[in-house]
């Protein structure tokens, strides 16, 4: 088995970045998911309801990024020292305000207003302590430092989304985007579709990664990354085929256990 790609996410809920290499760090991708977007209350706003998010990429540049959109004019970011304090899934983290000047471009992009944030300090965010160690630390992911998907186990599920389709009459659909289901990291030559499912450790390349819990998958992976609209799928097909604790699962969420880079082509290895 080998690394097929490497994806990063600089603001949650945004436009993200194919890299042939990274760095891994305790709390996830270098640059992944250090920003978020928040309403008024410092609750996180996602492309789940906002689809257009999706259309913000930033790129990133040491300690900031700019911000590039279908709306505005690029904007570069620079934190404020103004701190507050974000709900992030249930968990208080606190976090630096990016500016008004953000805050007016996110908010004219997903038409209702928001601020920009910026997790300065990403060892403040401990993982869910029913899947992880007291020193776990993950970034703005929405629990784990790193989600790995096969291609194997996607090749399987657009097969079962062109069987539905033709069960019910509709057009074969195109094969469902990886990027959907927004993965850290994808592994190519997984013999058995779902075998990551039952692995507990994993190596890729020289890092050691450990298996917390499979991915239970929300209603963000039925917008089309390319048009933003909202589908059935994939969950459609998952629920027949991949529902249990009431939940869909696609993919599998991994802990740094050592640190290091990764490239494209690395070997995975379970462990």
């Amino acid at each position: 088995m080998e690394l097929a790609s490497i994806h990063f996410y600089p603001v949650k809920s945004t436009g993200g970045h194919e890299v042939r290499e990274c760095e891994v760090q305790p709390w996830g991708l270098a640059g992944d998911r250090r920003y978020l977007v928040v309403d008024e209350h410092g609750e996180p706003l996602t492309a789940r309801d906002r689809p257009v998010m999706l259309a913000c990429v930033a790129e990133p540049d040491g300690d900031t990024i700019t911000l590039t959109g279908p709306h505005a004019a690029p904007l570069r970011v620079t934190p404020s020292s103004r701190r507050f304090t974000a709900d992030v899934w249930g968990t208080p983290v606190e976090v630096t305000d990016c500016g008004d000047d953000a805050a007016a471009w996110m908010s004219a992009l997903i038409g209702r207003p928001g601020r920009l944030a910026w997790l300065d300090d990403p060892t403040r965010r401990p993982v869910d302590p029913a899947y992880g160690r007291p020193d776990d630390r993950v970034s703005l992911a929405d629990a784990y430092p790193l989600l790995l998907t096969s291609t194997a186990s996607l090749a399987q599920l657009d097969e079962w989304t062109a069987r539905t389709a033709a069960e019910l009459g509709e057009e074969a659909p195109e094969p469902l985007s990886m990027r959907r289901f927004r993965p850290s990291v994808v592994v190519d030559g997984v013999d058995v579709p779902f075998a990551e499912d039952k692995w507990e450790r994993v190596r890729i390349g020289e890092v050691d990664f450990r298996a917390t819990k499979l991915c239970d998958r929300c209603a963000l992976t039925t917008v089309d990354p390319e048009t933003f609209t909202k589908g059935r799928e994939p969950l459609r097909t998952l629920a027949r085929h991949r529902k249990w604790d009431g939940k869909t699962w696609f993919g599998l969420n991994l802990i740094p256990d050592t640190t290091g880079r990764i490239a494209k082509g690395d070997p995975v290895t379970v462990l």
